[in-house]
């Protein structure tokens, strides 16, 4: 009998504005920017969010977790990944692995992608091997490019317990 596995994919994106600092994966990157968001704007775990929730098939982060929830003003993305890792566990699966991937001109990831990296593997409760983390520019191409924001794509895999 074939394992009862699944895939999600998420994506996120947010303007970048005045501040000092980004947090990725859940952990703080000083920037000489911050990022527009109800939340802390941490496009890696909104990302990711949305992959595990996809791959459980619940839906996606705004149903669970929308801007217009005043109790959700500038909440830790930590604490949105904690609660979505309980519903994917409560559906009956654990987590296999995830792949993620920021998408900026900066900041750098650089050494923090290890920090980063084991932030998300304690979040998610699995091994730090079960994480990879990655970064690409934009060419200088579209509002990316020109530094007007940060986006993150995830994958998730699921296996059913």
């Amino acid at each position: 009998m074939a394992a009862d596995i699944r895939v999600g994919h998420g994506f996120d994106v947010h303007a970048v504005g005045p501040g000092d600092h980004v947090m990725l994966g859940g952990v703080r990157l000083d920037a000489p920017f911050g990022v527009i968001a109800h939340s802390d704007g941490d496009v890696l775990l909104h990302a990711l969010c949305d992959a595990l929730l996809g791959a459980a098939g619940l839906g996606d982060i705004g149903q669970h977790f929308p801007d217009s929830d005043p109790g959700l003003k500038g909440v830790s993305s930590l604490v949105l990944l904690a609660r979505v890792r309980g519903l994917v566990e409560a559906a009956g699966y654990t987590v296999g692995n995830v792949d993620l991937t920021l998408l900026a001109e900066a900041p750098r990831l650089g050494a923090r992608r290890e920090a980063i990296a084991g932030s998300v593997a304690a979040g998610l409760g699995i091994g730090r091997d079960r994480v990879n983390v990655k970064a690409t520019t934009l060419e200088k191409l579209g509002a990316l490019g020109r530094r007007e924001g940060l986006a993150a794509e995830a994958v998730a895999l699921l296996v059913r317990r």
